[in-house]
């Protein structure tokens, strides 16, 4: 089998397809996560009151100051999920950089809103697997 159809095959294959749906999902939960993140902050940066403060929390920034971390880290990834769209390889990486900080960013945020957090870690974990499938497989076409 020539190198030409090796690739061909990869390209029109299930793995090809797989790849591609995962960057669609990849980029569609990123910008819902981006969204919620930033309508998160929104509230937080609106109205203190949205959300209870935790006594004696080791990460206790005024809660104005963590609406403003939620709100950069939405606006950032719904900036990237459209590169993900455009599959542009930048915007891979960049979407697993700001998964991961989503997830670091509502793991601290747990004690004052901990069921919703929980929610935006599982879903920013949901980006990261399937960001890092998409490289797996774009690594896997560039070997070829």
């Amino acid at each position: 089998m020539s190198e030409l159809s090796k690739r061909q095959a990869i390209m029109e294959g299930p793995k090809a397809a797989w790849a591609g749906g995962l960057t669609l999902f990849a980029g569609l939960m990123l910008g819902l996560v981006g969204a919620l993140e930033f309508f998160q902050g929104l509230s937080a940066v609106l109205n203190d009151d949205v959300f209870v403060r935790a006594p004696n929390y080791v990460f206790a920034f005024d809660l104005t100051a963590w609406g403003w971390i939620h709100m950069f880290i939405g606006v950032a990834a719904v900036v990237v999920a459209f590169a993900i769209f455009t599959i542009r390889t930048w915007g891979l990486i960049a979407g697993m950089v700001i998964a991961a900080l989503s997830v670091v960013a509502n793991f601290l945020f747990v004690p004052q809103s901990n069921w919703w957090a929980l929610v935006m870690i599982g879903l920013s974990v949901a980006v990261l697997w399937a960001l890092s499938e998409v490289i797996s497989e774009n690594r896997q076409l560039s070997r070829l």
